[in-house]
Order: structure tokens, then sequence, then C-alpha cells
């Protein structure tokens, strides 16, 4: 990477708290900046992960997938703490993505807020990811304190679950308490060896959508723009500075600057798009998923032909049907989802949910008919299975 810089926070419209920039407009910015890399670290969500992905890619630009977290603290009355995670590979993009669908899931606030719990992250769920923390942190907040002693302490935490993928953030958006912040994580940064990194937390590309990103703000607190008394928690400067500027911004601090590329070179996140992939579903010892299925259809035919009670010929003639059916899923790869399908169907007609007889081309299929998936039998109304799949 040849550039100086690389934005490793940037707010896209996905946050839809904060951020007013447009993904397709950010790749154009970073490619006509000759920036090699850009990350994207949403607040809380991955939402904008697969266009940013492919956007970039098209234009020569490193995708850097990230989420701006925000952590429970035990005391209430401070507030959410943030922690932004970078995925340096598909196991940190696991993790991450597991992260956030339990914050959603069992983290949420009274307000629908998604919180992550501090026991929820250890080594194991922190592999693969580099962490930024600045002075929203809980590292940032014990500095603004004046609490030196603290702030160690925290930062000892982190340092236990991300080791030398933990770096403390600096920013200049013209915020009062950067001031007191700047030199006092400098000096916990050199007294610990820590690296430091300098971002721009950006929520909008050019200091001319500032307004537009304040009405974005507005509109989500219920507030007016004309209103002196409302909370003004961004600042103007909050940009996509060119690396020229960022670079002149940090003069006194270039290891701030030159972290950034590095940070950009440990990261190298492939994913597949564009492939359906269905999860392993969990067959006996010594079955494959084929064998399995089979076993399970033959016997749902069976309870359902004596419910039919149908004479030999026609039994047969269930029997030859499902045989057919069989060489047409299992050799295209099948056999799983059909279990998926009739597991979720049968946790739902157990616990009350209720269920339709089948639609569309599924009902065509004996095999869901024998699964308990559909409750159409396709042999009596002439449905044709190869509607649904064939060769």
């Amino acid at each position: 990477m040849s550039s100086t810089f690389v934005h490793l926070r940037v707010h896209t419209e996905y946050s839809l708290i904060d951020g007013v920039v447009r993904v397709p407009e950010l790749i154009d910015a970073v490619a006509a900046a000759a920036m090699p890399a850009v990350a994207v670290s949403d607040q809380c969500n991955l939402f904008a992960m697969v266009k940013f992905y492919r956007a970039a890619l098209e234009r020569g630009v490193q995708p850097i997938i990230g989420v701006d977290l925000l952590l429970r603290e035990a005391d209430a009355k401070l507030g959410a703490s943030r922690l932004t995670l970078l995925c340096q590979d598909s196991i940190g993009y696991r993790n991450l993505a597991r992260l956030v669908s339990r914050a959603y899931l069992e983290g949420q606030s009274s307000a629908g807020i998604p919180l992550l719990d501090r026991q929820w992250l250890e080594p194991a769920t922190t592999c693969g990811l580099i962490a930024l923390a600045g002075a929203d942190g809980d590292v940032g907040r014990a500095l603004l304190r004046q609490r030196e002693d603290a702030a160690l302490l925290a930062l000892e935490h982190w340092l236990a679950f991300f080791g030398d993928r933990f770096y403390i953030e600096l920013q200049r958006l013209g915020r009062p308490e950067e001031h007191h912040y700047l030199p006092a994580a400098v000096r916990l940064a050199a007294r610990r060896g820590v690296p430091v990194v300098a971002t721009n937390d950006v929520r909008f590309l050019t200091a001319a959508d500032f307004e537009a990103h304040e009405a974005r703000v507005c509109i989500h607190d219920g507030t007016q723009l004309a209103d002196p008394a409302r909370p003004r928690r961004y600042s103007a400067q909050q940009f996509l500075r060119s690396a020229e500027q960022m670079s002149a911004l940090f003069a006194d601090l270039p290891e701030a600057i030159a972290n950034s590329v590095q940070i950009a070179r440990r990261c190298s996140l492939r994913l597949t798009l564009g492939q359906p992939r269905l999860p392993d579903y969990p067959v006996p010892d010594g079955l494959a998923p084929n064998e399995f299925l089979r076993g399970q259809t033959e016997l749902g035919l069976e309870v359902r032909i004596a419910a039919l009670g149908l004479g030999e010929a026609d039994s047969e003639r269930y029997r030859a049907r499902l045989r057919a059916e069989l060489e047409v899923i299992c050799p295209m790869g099948f056999a799983g989802y059909f279990l998926i399908v009739a597991d979720f169907i049968r946790w739902a007609r157990e616990h009350g949910v209720p269920v339709g007889p089948g639609r569309g081309s599924g009902a065509g299929s004996l095999v869901a008919y024998a699964l308990r998936i559909t409750d159409i039998d396709p042999l009596r109304y002439d449905l044709l299975f190869e509607r649904f799949l064939n060769p």
C-alpha cells in the first residue's frame, strides 16, 4: 500500500442513527483519492457489508469490514462505551457476526439499542479481530476523568484479549475534551507499549454535508436544528479527509498515521458471495445426509399410506414416486435442505405455531408430504414434483 493513510472509522447511511454516507459515493471518493483501502464500521450492524464489499472490489479498493459496538457498563449513568472491531480474516468475521447477533438477540436495552455484555468478549470470541478504542471507550473515559490507574487497568483487560491487535484511537475533530485526552492517551500508550492510530470518525463525505447530517440526527433524536439546547455530538470536521490532510493534522504523531496503513495490511477478509450455503444438518453418527433423508422419508411415507388406507398397488405407486424424487434430490445436494425445513416445521407444529398445508411448487413433492412439511397429497391431485425440482 503506497497511501500514507487509510480511513478505519466510517459510518454509512446504514448507521441509521448518525451516518449519511452512501456506499457507492464512498468508494468513488476513496478511489479518486487513491486510497488503497477503507473500513466501514457502522454502529452495531453489518447491514452495508455485502454492498460495500462488492463495490470496493469493483473499484480495486480493499474493503475492511468492521462494526462500532456499544458495551454495557456497570454504571448506567455513564452510558454505553464504544469499541470498534475490524475483521482480519474469516475467523474474525464469524466472531464479529456472532457478537452482533447476540447483541440484538440478548443485549437490547430498553431503548432498543443492541449492547454487548463484557463477559461475551474473551480470547476465543475476539480471535481474528482488531480493536480500536478512543475517547468514548472505557480507557478514554478513565483518562478524561484523570484516573490514569483506572485507564491502565482497563487497558490491561483489553490486552489480555487482543494483545498486539489492540490500538488506542486518536482523533482531532475540534472537540473540547481532545486537549486533555490526546496527551494522556499518548502517554498511556508509551507507558504500556501499545500502538496508537489516527481516525477521523467519518459521518459524511464532505464538510458541506454537515448540515444534512445534523438534520438526520435531529430526525432521529426528535429535536430541531435551530434549537440551541439540543445536544451537539458531532463536528463539521467528521468528513472523509484526504491522506494529506490527515498527515498534516497528525504531523506530530506520524506513527498514528502509519499504523492506519499497517492495520489495513493486517486485514485480508475474503467473502464468497452469490453461492447458497446451508447449515450442516446434524445426522446420527455413521449416516450421510442422503441416507438419513431416505430413511426418514420411507418411514414417513408408510405412516401416510396407513392413514390413507391404500391398497398394495396404490402403495407401490407412492413408493415408486418417492424413490424417483429421491433420485433427483440426493444427487443434486438438496437432502440437507429438506431435513432443515422438516426440522423447523416440526418444531412449529409442536409449539403451537400455525403452519399451512403447503403452497407453491413445493406442494408437488411427495418427500415433503412424507416428512410432514406439507399436508397435500401430490398424487391425489396430480401435482408435479418437477415444477419444484428437476435436473
